[in-house]
């Protein structure tokens, strides 16, 4: 028990991370960089984000598993949506794999090209990568109840 309320600790403060430094760079740093029609800002932040963000990311993950684990969710058990807690491990996943698929096509197709013309397409990764990451912090939230 006295493990699982570690995990649980890491992946609030790594949730801190991610979601809070997504938050901030949709809230604060996009709509000043989509007026300005300045890529620095992104760039900028990308650069002092990605070393804290990639790591949290990586925490939740592996701390999000072991939950699951406690919690009976198993691999086994993983998609198919038998019980209250399987289901938010299962839609968690699912946004999860969703996140890593916009970050992929954000740092292939995007990153490397960006410039004023596209930053509407990067503005749409970014804010679809905030989305996800404040309904998986909702859904997390549901497990302490017993699940949805």
């Amino acid at each position: 028990m006295m493990l699982h309320h570690i995990y649980l600790i890491l992946h609030l403060l790594a949730a801190t991370i991610w979601v809070g430094g997504h938050l901030f760079l949709a809230i604060r740093v996009l709509p000043k960089a989509l007026k300005s029609k300045d890529i620095t800002l992104i760039n900028n932040f990308k650069d002092l984000f990605e070393p804290i963000g990639l790591p949290s990311l990586v925490i939740l993950v592996v701390t999000g598993i072991l939950m699951a684990y406690d919690f009976d969710a198993t691999f086994t058990k993983w998609f198919s949506f038998s019980g209250a807690v399987e289901k938010i491990v299962s839609i968690k996943l699912i946004l999860l794999f969703t996140t890593v698929a916009l970050a992929v096509s954000a740092q292939r197709f995007e990153a490397p090209k960006l410039s004023v013309h596209n930053l509407g397409a990067f503005a749409f990764h970014i804010i679809a990568v905030t989305v996800i990451g404040v309904t998986m912090l909702i859904l997390g939230s549901f497990v302490r109840s017993g699940g949805i």
